[in-house]
């Protein structure tokens, strides 16, 4: 069966995310989820999470060979932050994110069916260089885009507590803000997530200036890719740095960490979606 010229297949993932997101919508509001609930949603997640990764792995590694754009960057970024959420909610009390990183996924899964990407050569994805840097790229901006998501979720409760965002009382969002946990404890959250993710981002960065001509066939070129890259890593870097010295908490560390993942996101997905998408080039 084709959907607006599509294989059906390649709607799955999204149709599962929404299928899931009026699931969890349709309880009723302010009801304390039971453990055999939240267990049940835990095992609907893991289930979408290995179909979208099928799908996924099917639309990069076609008959053509390795196929990547803008769109499959997201959908594979979306993947990683759902994984790292599904296994860290677990520990951590962070299922108030549910919501976000679901609808995120959502979003990401959609593009790769309208976006085709394109052909990576051949020689560079059998690369083990390369292999290790696009592992290890794909891992950091996925645990940072959860953090990002996380930095959203908490300004948005930082405002609803000052009284800046009208809430109607009693109503799904008043309910969904009640169940979060203090700032004091998403801040502690927010800054654990960040800790690996700049660390993996480091790695990331750094491989990719020194050894740029093994990775990619060609000696470092300070385009716009690296140079957001670099903004986004010393933001990053810098907040950490913040943090620890001067105790950079609240609203300017949200901030910040939402600017240092905007320049992250001009970086690795920006960059494509100019070429395959304005510009139309390969």
């Amino acid at each position: 069966m084709d959907i607006l010229g599509y294989s059906s297949l390649d709607w799955l993932p999204s149709a599962l995310y929404l299928l899931l997101l009026f699931f969890l919508g349709s309880r009723p509001k302010g009801k304390v989820e039971s453990p055999a609930f939240t267990g049940l949603v835990q095992a609907l997640i893991l289930f979408i999470l290995l179909i979208h990764g099928i799908e996924l792995h099917d639309s990069v590694f076609t008959l053509e060979g390795f196929v990547f754009g803008f769109a499959q960057d997201l959908s594979l970024i979306a993947w990683v932050g759902l994984a790292f959420y599904w296994f860290q909610s677990w520990f951590l009390p962070i299922s108030s994110l549910r919501w976000l990183v679901l609808c995120f996924a959502l979003i990401c899964s959609v593009l790769p069916v309208m976006f085709s990407g394109t052909l990576i050569s051949p020689k560079a994805v059998s690369d083990p260089w390369f292999k290790g840097h696009f592992i290890v790229a794909t891992i950091s901006v996925g645990l940072l885009s959860l953090a990002a998501l996380h930095a959203m979720l908490m300004s948005i409760q930082d405002r609803a507590l000052h009284r800046q965002l009208a809430v109607t009382p009693n109503s799904r969002i008043s309910h969904w803000l009640e169940d979060l946990p203090p700032l004091m404890a998403m801040e502690s959250l927010l800054f654990n997530l960040l800790y690996v993710g700049v660390a993996l981002l480091s790695l990331t960065v750094f491989s990719g200036l020194l050894f740029s001509q093994t990775l990619f066939g060609k000696p470092l070129v300070f385009d716009h890719k690296t140079i957001f890259a670099l903004i986004s890593w010393v933001l990053f870097s810098g907040l950490l740095i913040a943090r620890w010295r001067v105790g950079l908490r609240g609203r300017v560390a949200v901030r910040w960490v939402l600017s240092a993942y905007t320049a992250l996101l001009l970086a690795y997905v920006g960059s494509r979606f100019v070429l395959e998408v304005i510009l139309q080039r390969a």
